[in-house]
């Protein structure tokens, strides 16, 4: 398989990107300076310079033509609301059109649960991240591609245990970076799991095993 990971520089999409080399697939991003590049082919990954929020969904569709999936994972973190809109709005919104202009059918998202952060006093600028990303898990189960969506709990920089809880809904609780990554690996080997938006926290369930139990 040949897998574009947007984000890749990223705790978690570098973590896929890891991942699915270690399983023998074609791995390729976007980096937004050239001595990243350097980094990543001595990995054994390919990649493409840009901004992602200056790219048009033109640029992208030249960048993804011959991939067969495509994983979005950036995110702003719910910073400023400019950088919110472009990298967790326009920048999925682009790349699930490119993705159409490509041809290139399997498209993940990487988004947020929405209890995340609840009971907190969060701030007008977390509360906008979260309204950008319900609308943008809207474009994508509207988009016609063969999509999925995966919500993680609270992301933690530990090592992965291999176990997970996964499923149309979970209650936000925490998960390792590291068994987030394993598991998108996991739903983009079995391409049965489609078309669903999945929730991901910590659990007892090996992540194979919880992956196909999201079969249809």
């Amino acid at each position: 398989m040949k897998v574009f990971i947007f984000g890749i520089t990223g705790a978690v999409g570098g973590l896929l990107a890891r991942n699915l080399v270690d399983r023998g697939d074609d791995v390729v991003g976007l980096v937004r300076r050239g001595e990243q590049r350097t980094d990543l082919r001595a990995r054994g990954i390919e990649s493409h310079v840009g901004q992602l929020a200056e790219l048009t969904a033109d640029s992208m569709a030249l960048m993804i033509a011959d991939v067969d999936a495509v994983v979005y994972t950036a995110g702003s973190n719910a910073g400023p609301r400019d950088v919110t809109s472009a990298i967790d709005g326009e920048g999925v919104v682009n790349a699930l059109e490119a993705a159409c202009l490509a041809r290139v059918n399997r498209f993940t998202l990487v988004s947020v649960l929405p209890e995340a952060g609840r009971g907190q006093h969060l701030g007008d600028d977390a509360e906008f991240y979260f309204a950008v990303k319900k609308l943008v898990d809207v474009a994508v189960t509207m988009s016609g591609l063969d999509w999925l969506i995966l919500r993680p709990s609270l992301l933690l920089d530990r090592p992965g245990i291999g176990t997970v809880s996964l499923g149309p809904a979970q209650p936000h609780d925490e998960i390792a970076r590291e068994d987030v990554a394993a598991t998108l690996a996991e739903l983009l080997h079995e391409p049965r799991v489609r078309r669903q938006i999945l929730e991901l926290t910590q659990g007892s369930t090996p992540i194979a095993t919880a992956v196909l139990a999201n079969l249809p």
